[in-house]
């Protein structure tokens, strides 16, 4: 894992305890994850289902899932148009033509509803790929925090130059 990319430890734990004793509080990491693994299963992609949140001073401002624009079909087995494109690494990078990835949805439901994102945090469920990175640097998102790793390698540079942080985040129950 590159040295710029972060494993945040406290992540794992659980929260604070309740005052009367009860169960283990979730922490704001952990809740923010989870929810975005709830959004993720509204995704209408057939090849994987993402959440994502966007977040600012521990309170959500928009979410988005990967799936087809508003009102147009989702994809299924004979839909899905996959094109491919190659890495300057020579690896193949495969994505769909009808699907808008999770982070630009989220982003695109806060101008929709004019809420201003601008140095927020964004929760996703993978890391994001290389042309949502570029987006979420231009809308001012601080951290990325995410569950599982996508690509890490092919985000690295980016990451380093641009000063984003980039947390993974493990929830305690997605």
């Amino acid at each position: 894992m590159p040295e710029d990319i972060q494993q945040d430890d406290c992540c794992r734990r659980h929260g604070e305890a309740c005052a009367d004793g009860g169960e283990s509080r979730l922490g704001w990491h952990e809740y923010f994850m989870s929810v975005a693994h709830l959004i993720s299963r509204r995704a209408t992609c057939t090849r994987g289902h993402i959440g994502a949140v966007l977040v600012r001073d521990n309170n959500i401002l928009s979410t988005g899932y990967n799936g087809a624009p508003s009102g147009l079909p989702h994809c299924n087995e004979t839909t899905c148009r996959i094109y491919s494109s190659k890495h300057p690494d020579g690896t193949v990078e495969e994505n769909c033509v009808n699907t808008i990835h999770a982070e630009i949805n989220a982003i695109a439901q806060a101008a929709k509803h004019g809420v201003s994102i601008k140095d927020a945090d964004i929760y996703i469920t993978a890391s994001p790929c290389i042309h949502c990175l570029k987006v979420l640097i231009n809308v001012g998102i601080k951290t990325i925090y995410y569950d599982k790793p996508y690509k890490i390698d092919h985000i690295a540079d980016l990451i380093r130059l641009s000063g984003v942080k980039l947390v993974q985040i493990h929830p305690e129950n997605p």
